[in-house]
């Protein structure tokens, strides 16, 4: 699938239908991680089985862990860490090279870090200032691939950081911080904090495991050392993934329904239904299911939304946009130039091959419809541009998507899912 061009299914009439997704990969590998932290096993059930959660898991392994792994379920158990020289594959998870070299700190093991070209420029100074700044040895500069130096245990108790790049930065800390001999102060002391809902994730995940986390000063977290309970747990589904099917009906003018929304979540994904209000689409709790109803087609309004603390779903969010019939901003956004690919120039890029009209600011698009055409749009490895490309065919003959097979990072059935929803 990756040396071929896909070409995205076009629908000339409303979609209608009911979408399943796979677990959420942000608590997957949250959850990953506190398991192997734990002082019990735990059993995930339901977890997302993909890239980047396998990648995940074998890193966790390699460290001490053991993980048994059925189609349904993950038995997470404890080990004794890990001793000696290892390697850990990071693929481009950024949650894997950023969440697990604390981890490595508290091994007995030197720990290198690698992995894809394009995870080797992802941003990573302020994870090895972190672990410098804990009193870890660490050979490398600021880039993959580097090595951590485990001694067996952290005995620092507080840390400034500028996590104004990434909230991963924030959430890697915290994760492990009950591990840490003294527990762990972190304080913010950059800018604005992009994708709070990950940090509050990441703080609820640990609560619930019984760890004692204050947060009540905005920008410090206090994580008190001690226990990790184990747990058995069903993880959500990914409501970042259910964007592109919420696109598809509101730019073809159509409904769908996504199964087992949660009715109460910390993920970025839950933001999509005042997204698609504000698009001029309905949003409405049905059992079970949250129900997406467009406007009718070519009725889309323009938007002006921050999308700071949500900037993974900017790229469906800019598709529809480009399609809207009135200009569109979206804001608080400069973080996005560091992820798996920069994705404010790949949409600006992309959608203006296809006749577009989309200018880059300093922290994000604006974004003008007019008329686009069929041609080729190119994913940068990136999973979130390749639903932006298929939202795009949907409304747009002869769009043809490079490396779609990208989209098994976070959902490896999701050209199946995506053909027979736009049939």
């Amino acid at each position: 699938m990756s040396d071929t061009l896909w070409p995205a299914p076009t629908r000339t009439g409303a979609v209608a239908g009911r979408v399943s997704l796979p677990a959420s990969k942000s608590l997957t590998n949250r959850l990953l991680v506190l398991a192997a932290l734990a002082d019990s096993p735990s059993v995930l059930r339901k977890p997302l089985v993909a890239r980047d959660t396998s990648l995940m898991a074998d890193a966790l392994e390699t460290l001490g862990a053991r993980i048994e792994r059925t189609e349904d379920a993950w038995t997470v158990t404890p080990g004794t860490p890990a001793a000696g020289e290892i390697a850990i594959d990071c693929g481009l998870a950024g949650t894997v090279m950023r969440f697990v070299p604390p981890l490595a700190g508290l091994s007995n093991a030197a720990v290198t870090f690698d992995g894809d070209p394009r995870a080797r420029e992802r941003p990573m100074a302020t994870t090895l200032a972190s672990l410098r700044g804990l009193g870890l040895d660490i050979s490398g500069d600021n880039t993959l691939p580097f090595t951590v130096n485990g001694r067996g245990s952290v005995n620092a108790c507080e840390l400034s950081i500028d996590a104004s790049a990434s909230s991963q930065f924030v959430s890697a800390l915290l994760l492990a911080a009950p591990r840490f001999a003294h527990g762990l102060t972190l304080h913010h002391v950059g800018g604005s904090l992009p994708s709070q809902p990950h940090i509050d994730m990441t703080v609820d995940e640990l609560r619930k495991r019984g760890v004692k986390v204050d947060d009540s000063i905005a920008g410090t977290w206090r994580v008190e050392p001690g226990p990790i309970e184990g747990s058995d747990v069903v993880v959500e589904p990914d409501l970042s993934n259910a964007g592109a099917f919420i696109a598809g009906a509101l730019v073809t003018g159509g409904t769908v329904n996504i199964a087992d929304w949660p009715t109460e979540t910390t993920q970025a994904g839950a933001a999509w239904q005042h997204i698609a209000r504000t698009f001029g689409a309905a949003a409405s709790a049905d059992g079970r299911d949250m129900t997406f109803e467009g406007p009718e087609r070519g009725a889309l309004n323009g938007v002006d939304l921050d999308l700071g603390d949500v900037g993974e779903l900017a790229p469906v969010v800019a598709a529809v946009a480009a399609l809207a019939n009135e200009p569109s901003r979206l804001r608080g956004i400069a973080h996005l130039r560091g992820h798996e690919t920069d994705r404010l120039a790949a949409l600006a890029t992309e959608l203006n091959k296809l006749g577009g009209d989309v200018e880059e600011t300093d922290d994000g698009l604006v974004i003008r419809p007019r008329p686009l055409h069929g041609g080729t749009f190119a994913t940068y490895d990136d999973h979130r541009m390749a639903h932006a490309a298929a939202v795009l065919g949907l409304a747009i003959p002869d769009v043809l998507v490079e490396n779609v097979a990208t989209t098994t990072k976070t959902y490896p059935g999701f050209v199946a899912d995506w053909e027979a929803f736009a049939r």
